[in-house]
Formats: structure tokens, sequence, C-alpha cells
């Protein structure tokens, strides 16, 4: 019998806004195509998801740490923390280990340090590597929520935020920990803009996955954490399926078999069927590639009639922090308290098919969740050099497998 973990606190960050309230009335609101968080910001060539309110500075014993990608966190962190004294209470400081996922992590604070030097030929004060070194996530937060524990970060370009759900599930399950702090953050920088633009990855318009039109990715930034542990909550983790197919350094494989390996996976490990999952959260990024790609696995494996859309049309492809992010928009989704009128989230696109994409069912407006019994969701995140990852949420499981 397979043991159950669970997500008992979520905190999540990006265009749509700040926590839990903001994120879950621009998700489930009723609104079209134009309720997208994504915006062209003065100065840009392209829309992008930026989170618009200011995020405080850290405080003074932490300021070696000082990044945008570290403030994000530390809102975050603000939002659990509650939840994180009191699973220090029932295992010890040293029990309770910290994952982060992010490909950003503090490079604009880098990218501005380089420019300083450039102009005046010295580091500008205040600048230490420790702010963009990729590690930086990991280290910030086990001293901000005072542990001692394992603490690591994953950076696996755009399944980083969902391969840390399982890798902190494999540290409690070879007791290396007892519960787990996990999540994710990028925020925006100059370096992902350009690297994109080089590769005509980037949309002129907001993203629109799945449609005949779509042209490329929109950037957004944000975060999401969560506490995991085996203690039973509303929402579980029940599966996870991780393949590396190394395909292309960039592009996915075109038949979509690591992809459709990996969601095969994460059926099998949550123990349910095709038919069992409710709802579908694409990867969907609005490249020609990726959306023929997983259109044809998912069609697949599941057929025509699952509900699946793309949140990447509201708050942007958030990268390395996508896959904690979406994993984030699944847990309100089940959420009874946050989804009260239990709906899906909206496919936001233009409505105009593409014949040669195999056929989804695209969510609209106020489609309803499965209401009653156990209600399981899958979230798919798939990355450069073929890693992918697809995670599977459920309400109403208990502690132990089936």
């Amino acid at each position: 019998m397979t043991r159950r973990y669970f997500l008992p606190a979520m905190a999540v960050a990006t265009c749509l806004g700040l926590g839990k309230t903001a994120t879950a009335r621009a998700l489930f609101g009723a609104g079209s195509w134009s309720g997208s968080g994504l915006r062209l910001r003065p100065g840009d060539a392209v829309p992008v998801g930026a989170i618009e309110e200011a995020l405080d500075p850290l405080p003074a014993g932490l300021a070696g740490w000082d990044s945008r990608n570290n403030r994000l966190l530390g809102m975050l962190a603000g939002e659990i923390a509650s939840a994180v004294e009191a699973a220090i209470g029932r295992y010890g400081r040293h029990r309770v280990a910290v994952v982060i996922g992010t490909s950003t992590s503090g490079i604009a604070e880098g990218e501005a340090a380089v420019a300083w030097r450039q102009r005046h030929g010295s580091w500008p004060a205040g600048y230490h590597y420790r702010q963009q070194e990729t590690g930086s996530g990991a280290a910030f937060l086990a001293h901000r929520l005072g542990l001692s524990g394992p603490a690591y970060v994953l950076a696996t370009a755009c399944s980083s935020g969902a391969k840390v759900f399982a890798a902190a599930r494999r540290l409690i399950a070879r007791g290396v920990a007892d519960a787990a702090v996990i999540g994710a953050a990028d925020t925006l920088c100059g370096l992902t803009l350009a690297g994109f633009r080089s590769l005509d990855s980037l949309s002129g318009a907001p993203c629109r996955p799945f449609s005949a039109n779509r042209d490329g990715i929109s950037i957004g930034e944000g975060g999401a954490l969560f506490l995991m542990e085996p203690i039973p909550a509303e929402i579980a983790l029940l599966g996870v399926g991780e393949t590396s197919d190394a395909h292309h350094i960039s592009a996915p494989d075109p038949a979509g078999t690591g992809a459709r390996e990996a969601m095969g996976q994460a059926l099998a490990d949550a123990g349910l069927a095709p038919s069992e999952i409710a709802w579908l959260n694409l990867h969907g990024t609005a490249t020609l590639l990726n959306d023929a790609m997983e259109s044809r696995a998912v069609a697949t494996l599941f057929g025509v009639g699952l509900p699946c859309s793309s949140t990447k049309a509201m708050t942007g492809h958030t990268l390395g922090a996508a896959g904690a992010v979406e994993a984030a928009l699944v847990w309100l989704t089940l959420a009874r308290s946050w989804n009260p009128e239990g709906v899906i989230p909206p496919h936001r696109w233009d409505g105009v098919t593409d014949p040669t994409l195999a056929p989804l069912t695209l969510v609209v407006p106020g489609c309803p969740l499965r209401a009653d019994g156990q209600v399981a969701a899958m979230s798919n995140s798939f990355a450069f050099g073929g890693s992918n990852c697809s995670l599977i949420l459920g309400r109403g499981w208990d502690p132990e497998g089936p």
C-alpha cells in the first residue's frame, strides 16, 4: 500500500495577485479572454506576467540574500509560517526539509551589478554573489523559517517546480525528513526575455495555447510554497511521474513519448485510471511544437472528453516556478473553501481551433468540477532537454493508498 503525503498549507503569487484570495478571485472569475494577467509594460516589446505589488526588502540580518526572487519567497513563507512552526513542534527543526525549484534565482540582481561595474569599475555596495546563486532560495528559506534539515534547490528548467514534489516525497519516505517546505519561484529578468527572444519563442500578444493563431510563449513571474507531511489534510499528493527523454536541447519530442510516459507513471503511482482524472492543467505554452506534442500525448492516453485548460494564458509561463505555481492552482481548484462554486479554471484563448492538433476538450467558463467523493486532477510540466514531470493532486483521500 502506498503511503499518502498531504499538503495542508499553500501560498501562491503571480501576476493574478498576491496570496490565495486574489488568485482564486482571478482564477475562477467568469471573464473572457481579456481576463489574462499578461500586460505590456513600458519599455517591453512583448506582454509579460509581472507582479505589480511591491515586495518588501528582506530584514537586515538576511540582506546578503536580498533579491527579488528571495523577496517573493519570503512573502510566500510568511503565509505558511504558522503551519511550518506547527510542523517544527511535531518533528523538530532538523526534521523539516526545504526543496525549492528555480531557473532565474537572483539573476536580475547580477545583471544590475554587472551593469554598475561596467559604468563605475567596481561592484555596487551591498552586492554579494549569494544573491544570484541557484541554491540561494533554499538556503534563504531555511534561515527565514529556522529550519536545519536538508535544504537544496532543483534547477531542471520548466519542470523544476514540479520535481520538488517528487524529491521531497523521497526524503520523507526514506526517513531523511518527516516534513518538507517545497515550492519554487522565478522572477523576471533580462536574461530570460532576451534568451527566449533569440529563440523566436515570444509572442507579441498574450499567449494563446492550442489556438491556430498561437505564436509563442508569454513569460511571467511567480512562486508557490507548500508544506508536505504525512498527517491527513484536505489536499493530498497522489502521484508523480518523471521521465527524461532527452530528445533535443530545446524542442520537445514530436511524438510526445516522454510526456505520455510521465502522465502514465503518475496515474500508476496514484493507482488511478485515466477516467478518474477530473481535470488536466496542461503545460500549454502556446508554442507550435509544445502544443502539438502535448495534445497528441494527452489524446493518446485520455482520449477525448477530459476537461483540459492551460493556466499559462492567465499567468504567463513562470519557467522554473511553473510546476509549483500550477500545482497551487490545482490545490485551489480542489479546495472547497477556495473554490466554493466548484468550477474548473477556464482555458482562456481566442477560440480559433487548430485542426492539425489532436482534439482536446478545452474548459469553458463555469465548467463544473466533479463534486462528490474523491476528486483528482493532474498538472503537466515539460522542460528543455526532455525533463518531464506530471503531478496528481486529490481531495478526499485517506492516509493509505488503495
